[in-house]
């Protein structure tokens, strides 16, 4: 428990210790040597002058006698002359070294050397004369004048002050010198200890307390200036980020009313100028092609705080019409109320213009390309299925025909799942999957193929392997691209080989086969979209399979990929997790 006395202690300790390193630093330093420097100039000239003053005084009064002089001692009416002037001549000195490289860098030294050629020069000429001279309104004015116009290092004042006490007191108690005055010729005079002591420790704590304020402005200053180069850095950034961004950036009122924009919402309107945006639209409610938008979009704000994606369409500077996509959100204070709307505007009238198109051609693969390739293959097929032999066409011609027409409806079926894909991403049916059943079901519907292909099938997969939850359904196409991109891309008498391990917490399956091979750069792209590889011998396919097979492993959460080389074979890979 802190005591009367340990506190006393601590702000004693706290108060006169030297300063450390950690709270003087060398750039303070610096500064505090510069106002040292600065204001021991103006201190120099004021002794110059007030020390003048009484040196006139006393040139005066050796022709025209002041009767208040005539009550000092002999001594000090007949030298006092020659006191002042060899005074003149130090601050003299002093000005002339304060204009030197060594006063500019040590005003310290300068100081403790103006102080001591004042107050110690009537001590020497006292001690030579042989009596001791109590400087009482010497001393006063010296401290006094150091520390109001310098009042920074006060161990300086200290030491300035201590000098001359311990010269009074210690050279003339030694010598055993007494005053020139009659009335006290004792030097140990208590009013006068007292009158000296309060004096000085005045002035030095005064000094104290103004070093301590100054130093802690500085480093307040110097923190300050350091937040606000960093803010300059900061606002630069993103300021630049701003200026040069893609979207529009906004900032709104809640009456309908830009506050600020940038260069690229001005863009997107169609003006050149940022200040013109934010000068037309006094209502932003007339911007947009459908009036209710803004209050659809304030609606929104107001629930939910923040909007995203909210797509419109607007009218730009010249009357056309573009849609733009909104993300928003509200800015409030303190206390909740609304200050303002701040966000992104982005063009998206290309996007809608090519998902129109998408629309459009997708709508027209579904009704103008698929409806009459289902009505052919029908009627093939029921004329297939009649009992008589003889038809209008031969049963060769119809197969053919009915074979034509299922590669043009399954390169139909894979361009609208491709889209569907992309659009909506794959859809998964999980459920509990033994994968040898899988690979099984792939090879029975593909063994026609294989014969006609005369290619030779051996499936690995064991019944042992850990289950998987996945979509069986999505996993046969897989293998059934797989297999049917192996008989596309080799000649007849292909050997294939099916197999699936257990690696960690993953199933890894290959489907291997021994034909051409593919070069390093076609393996590169073969799982792009659209992309055929040179050696396809079935001149109808879009390259889709190995895309869709590519998004349905990744909707499984496993990894897709091929080994292979030129005339090495290849060997086609992905990764399922276990359930």
């Amino acid at each position: 428990m802190a005591t009367p006395f340990t506190t006393v202690q601590s702000w004693c300790r706290k108060t006169f210790s030297a300063p450390i390193t950690d709270e003087v630093t060398t750039l303070y330093r610096a500064w505090r040597n510069r106002f040292l420097w600065q204001r021991l100039r103006l201190w120099l000239w004021l002794a110059l002058i007030c020390l003048l003053s009484f040196t006139l005084r006393d040139i005066y009064g050796l022709f025209f006698p002041f009767a208040e002089l005539q009550q000092l001692p002999e001594e000090l009416r007949t030298q006092r002359l020659v006191i002042n002037v060899a005074m003149l001549a130090s601050i003299i000195i002093c000005l002339a070294l304060h204009k030197t490289k060594l006063g500019r860098h040590r005003p310290d030294l300068l100081f403790l050397g103006s102080s001591w050629s004042i107050s110690l020069a009537s001590q020497l000429f006292a001690t030579i004369r042989g009596f001791a001279l109590p400087d009482t309104i010497g001393w006063s004015l010296l401290f006094l004048s150091q520390a109001v116009l310098m009042p920074v290092c006060w161990i300086l004042h200290l030491l300035t002050q201590v000098s001359v006490l311990i010269y009074y007191f210690g050279v003339n108690t030694a010598l055993g010198l007494k005053t020139p005055i009659p009335e006290h010729p004792e030097i140990y005079n208590v009013t006068f200890i007292l009158y000296i002591f309060w004096f000085c420790t005045i002035c030095d704590i005064g000094v104290y307390l103004y070093d301590r304020l100054q130093r802690s402005e500085f480093f307040a200053r110097q923190e300050l200036e350091s937040a606000y180069q960093k803010l300059k850095v900061a606002e630069a950034k993103y300021r630049s980020i701003f200026e040069n961004a893609v979207e529009g950036i906004f900032q709104s009122s809640p009456d309908g009313r830009y506050i600020t924009a940038n260069p690229a919402l001005a863009r997107i309107y169609g003006y050149s100028l940022v200040d013109e945006v934010t000068a037309n639209f006094t209502d932003i409610e007339q911007l947009y092609v459908d009036p209710n938008r803004r209050a659809e979009f304030v609606r929104l704000m107001e629930k939910y705080g923040s909007v995203s994606e909210f797509e419109s369409q607007i009218y730009r500077q010249d009357g056309s019409i573009v849609w733009i996509s909104e993300k928003a959100y509200a800015v409030r204070d303190e206390q909740g109320k609304l200050l303002y709307y701040e966000g992104l505007i982005e063009d998206i009238t290309q996007r809608k213009q090519t998902e129109e198109e998408l629309r459009v051609f997708f709508h027209a693969v579904s009704h103008d390309l698929r409806n009459p390739v289902l009505g052919t293959l029908m009627v093939l097929k029921n004329l297939l299925a009649r009992s008589e032999e003889n038809i209008a066409i031969s049963r060769s011609i119809l197969e053919r025909m009915i074979q034509s027409s299922d590669r043009q409806l399954n390169l139909i079926n894979s361009l609208m799942e491709t889209h569907i894909s992309e659009v909506q991403g794959v859809v998964l049916q999980r459920q509990t999957v033994q994968l040898l059943a899988v690979v099984e079901a792939a090879i029975v519907d593909l063994e026609p193929l294989l014969e006609q292909n005369q290619a030779k099938l051996t499936n690995l997969v064991s019944a042992d392997l850990p289950l998987v939850n996945a979509d069986p359904t999505q996993l046969w196409r897989v293998f059934s691209n797989l297999i049917v991109n192996a008989l596309k891309h080799n000649p007849p008498g292909l050997l294939l080989t099916i197999n699936a391990t257990r690696e960690g917490e993953m199933i890894y399956c290959t489907v291997n086969d021994n034909g051409v091979g593919i070069s390093q750069q076609q393996s590169d792209r073969l799982f792009d979209l659209y992309f055929r590889g040179a050696s396809i011998r079935n001149s109808v396919s879009l390259g889709l399979g190995l895309y869709l097979c590519k998004q349905i492993i990744h909707a499984h959460g496993g990894e897709i990929g091929i080994n292979s080389a030129l005339n090495a074979g290849a060997t086609f890979w992905f990764t399922l997790p276990i359930s």
